[in-house]
């Protein structure tokens, strides 16, 4: 005869095993890779307005530096990102009937992005009460080294080519919401920009 102890614990084993293959038959679902949440700070520009032949309205959160390569040209600087790792190449060169070879160049550069690219948006710049005239190539596709580039000229004297890179391998699904974010600011820098 079980003593009513024994009862107790053979209970306690039975309803044990029997939550046990109950919670066996869950089908299991992998969860989605997720990414750090990034803080961005908060929009303010500064003017940047010196001896150059342009100026242009800069986030405060970014600096601007000059482009120390070997092959870099006067008026050459980097719009730096650090908290993004990301950097802004603009090249600036003066047009002696040269333009349309800088033309090609800026749409050559985009076209070396196609194999890697889903798709090229190109939105028009045209601000003649300024005489500032381009194109902003927004380039779609998850290892695109180069999410956004543009190009301004006045037609005539100045020529100035953008492009947007980042210090880390291309994966733009993860970068999405600081690629955003920073468009947002070459926009920005576009609409405010000038000649000297």
């Amino acid at each position: 005869m079980l003593k009513f102890r024994h009862v107790i614990i053979l209970a306690g084993i039975t309803a044990s095993a029997a939550m046990s293959m109950l919670s066996c038959n869950e089908e299991y679902a992998p969860k989605p890779r997720g990414y750090f949440r990034i803080d961005f700070p908060e929009k303010s520009y500064i003017r940047f307005d010196t001896a150059f032949p342009y100026t242009f309205e800069y986030p405060a959160y970014a600096s601007v530096v000059p482009d120390t390569r070997p092959s870099s040209d006067p008026y050459w600087i980097n719009v730096d990102f650090p908290q993004f790792k990301g950097r802004i190449h603009i090249s600036y060169k003066p047009v002696h009937e040269n333009l349309n070879k800088f033309l090609e160049d800026s749409r050559t550069f985009v076209v070396k992005h196609i194999p890697k690219a889903e798709a090229i948006d190109d939105s028009l710049i045209y601000r003649p009460e300024d005489r500032v005239f381009g194109l902003v190539y927004y380039i779609e596709g998850a290892q695109a080294a180069s999410p956004c580039q543009f190009f301004v000229t006045d037609s005539s004297s100045h020529f100035l080519r953008g492009a947007l890179y980042f210090n880390v391998t291309p994966n733009n699904d993860s970068l999405a919401p600081v690629i955003d974010f920073i468009r947002e600011d070459i926009r920005h820098m576009i609409q405010t920009f000038s000649w000297k």
